[in-house]
């Protein structure tokens, strides 16, 4: 669907990755510009990617010239492969990612794989290539699409340690990643202090809406951020209580309930929240 003139959402299930849903759980997007297309994630497996791929070619017939991944997660870059050859006079865009991505991705490859097989079955896991990006961010980088820039930022460990997002400027339009989710629990795969910590530069971004990596497609920005700074805020204060009363790893885990805000895959993601953020804040 479209969130903003040239801006192009398809929102994914609130759901683990299955064979149902082809791995199509994160927001995957595009943005036309007058030259080019740059496609912001790729979902959760060939199929996605070849459905998204289509989306765009129902819109442009310009090239992709860029596909960029906000970070390494598994739902949002193994429908990369479906890119290749989409790009200009027929080769392949530029993969673009967070400095560390493709160390991250690298690292988890084998068993992202494995688990992908297991979620998805043998017929659509077995299509995935890993592809990794060949053009990384550092800090900031803007890419031009003709008559077109989109913002690039690089940011500090949080949500995992190679998180992105994109920024349209003519629209104001933010494409997240998994800095933001809504309705989904938020999963810390990286660092809960870190994610607390960029907070406010995060609500300062100079957008006017928000694409976040998992729940509804287009939100008001930065009032979006509220629930998930809830969350991870009243986390770290329980933990920090516990901790505070002797309380170890299994005491603090089991004795934190689960959280409030309606908040969908509770049971996937909370304790396992928990235990991370708990090993964290043990060593403030």
């Amino acid at each position: 669907m479209a969130v903003a003139p040239g801006v192009f959402v398809h929102q994914g299930a609130v759901a683990l990755m299955s064979a149902q849903n082809r791995g199509a759980i994160a927001n995957v997007g595009f943005i036309v510009g007058e030259r080019a297309v740059a496609v912001v994630d790729t979902g959760g497996s060939a199929a996605e990617g070849r459905a998204l791929l289509a989306a765009v070619r129902g819109v442009s017939d310009l090239p992709v010239a860029y596909v960029v991944n906000t970070h390494m997660h598994p739902d949002h870059v193994f429908g990369n492969m479906a890119f290749r050859g989409s790009g200009p006079e027929g080769g392949d865009p530029a993969f673009v990612g967070h400095a560390d991505l493709s160390r991250a991705l690298s690292s988890r490859a084998e068993h992202y794989l494995a688990a992908n097989a297991s979620l998805l079955g043998n017929d659509l896991a077995g299509e995935i290539e890993i592809v990794l990006p060949d053009l990384a961010v550092e800090d900031r980088l803007t890419l031009d699409l003709g008559g077109r820039e989109i913002e690039l930022r690089a940011w500090p460990t949080a949500h995992t340690d190679n998180d992105l997002t994109v920024l349209d400027v003519r629209t104001g339009t933010l494409f997240a990643g998994d800095l933001l989710f809504q309705r989904h629990l938020p999963v810390i795969d990286g660092s809960l202090l870190g994610w607390l910590a960029i907070q406010d530069e995060l609500a300062g971004l100079p957008a006017r809406q928000v694409v976040p990596g998992h729940g509804p497609a287009a939100s008001p920005w930065p009032d979006a951020l509220a629930p998930q700074l809830a969350y991870l805020e009243g986390l770290a204060e329980e933990l920090r209580a516990a901790i505070a009363d002797g309380a170890g790893m299994a005491g603090a885990v089991g004795g934190i309930g689960p959280p409030a805000g309606g908040w969908a895959l509770v049971e996937e993601f909370h304790r396992r929240n928990t235990t991370a953020a708990f090993a964290e804040l043990e060593w403030e």
